[in-house]
């Protein structure tokens, strides 16, 4: 759902992709028990439900984190071991790299189908004064990531970008070498001003879902609903439309040359997050018994 971007970048299809297949959490099985507990706090971020809509979203929330668990998770089980096995025999290439990625799309276009009906209730049932509420919110949330990545000179933004790149890749890889924190400049510098094609972007985004919500009670509302969350590229500006291509082969290029500058300390820094990974998701209840 984007209600973080329906209601931004926290939201229940960020949250349930991300969470349980790129974080960072050294404690993966309970960031998963606890989704139903945070993601409503990343939505009262912008729209405050009452206490009827709580309720309910809570009870749809836990029934679809149970058909993830339940559904999804098991292949990204199976992601993972396949993963670690190619970091171990050498052979996580590009090849192998554009393939993950495909897969992580596929994951995340599955869970926007499966939430869709209900994102599209939530968001027919707000009141006028919530719509309104969510049309501020984000306005507020435009101002402020403005201020932190346009408001800043173009070379400051590139250094911040830089920093932010290597922090996750040291999460994975441990402490990057020089080598490698020179690639991570040089991305970052190719990408230049695209801060501000991806605000632009966003809330080009986020003005066409405010749009959708005060005209739901017309016969389309629905469909227009399902688009932003399942063909979000429908909505993307020109600009961000032409640059995203190379946008996109440039952070490829820089994590396979990342791994490929990785030494064996850092492989097998991988190896291990990859294992604790596996183990922390494994040992949720909620899987298939035949696992």
């Amino acid at each position: 759902m984007q209600i973080r971007q329906v209601l931004g970048r926290k939201s229940i299809l960020v949250l349930l992709a991300c969470a349980v297949v790129l974080t960072g959490c050294s404690r993966m099985n309970l960031a998963y028990r606890n989704l139903d507990l945070l993601i409503p706090w990343s939505l009262n971020d912008y729209l405050d439900m009452n206490h009827d809509q709580q309720t309910r979203f809570r009870t749809q929330l836990r029934e679809h984190i149970s058909w993830h668990c339940r559904t999804q998770l098991p292949g990204y089980l199976d992601l993972i071991e396949r993963v670690q096995a190619q970091v171990r025999r050498g052979s996580l290439n590009e090849s192998a790299l554009r393939a993950h990625y495909v897969n992580a799309q596929e994951a995340i276009q599955t869970i926007a189908l499966e939430i869709t009906p209900t994102t599209v209730q939530l968001l027919r049932d707000l009141e006028d004064r919530q719509v309104r509420e969510l049309d501020d919110q984000f306005e507020k949330d435009l101002q402020e990531r403005e201020k932190k990545y346009l408001e800043p000179p173009v070379d400051q933004q590139i250094r911040k970008r830089a920093d932010r790149m290597q922090e996750r890749v040291e999460q994975w890889l441990g402490k990057a070498s020089a080598a490698q924190r020179q690639r991570i400049q040089e991305w970052a510098r190719a990408l230049s001003e695209q801060n501000q094609l991806w605000l632009d972007n966003r809330a080009q985004w986020q003005r066409s879902l405010v749009d959708a919500v005060r005209n739901r009670e017309q016969a389309n509302f629905d469909e227009r609903i399902a688009r932003l969350l399942q063909d979000r590229e429908v909505y993307w500006t020109a600009p961000y439309r032409a640059a995203f291509p190379a946008v996109e082969q440039a952070t490829i290029d820089l994590v396979i040359d990342l791994y490929d500058m990785a030494d064996a300390t850092q492989r097998r820094h991988l190896d291990e997050r990859l294992q604790d990974m596996r183990r922390d998701l494994s040992s949720l209840d909620c899987l298939p018994a035949t696992r």
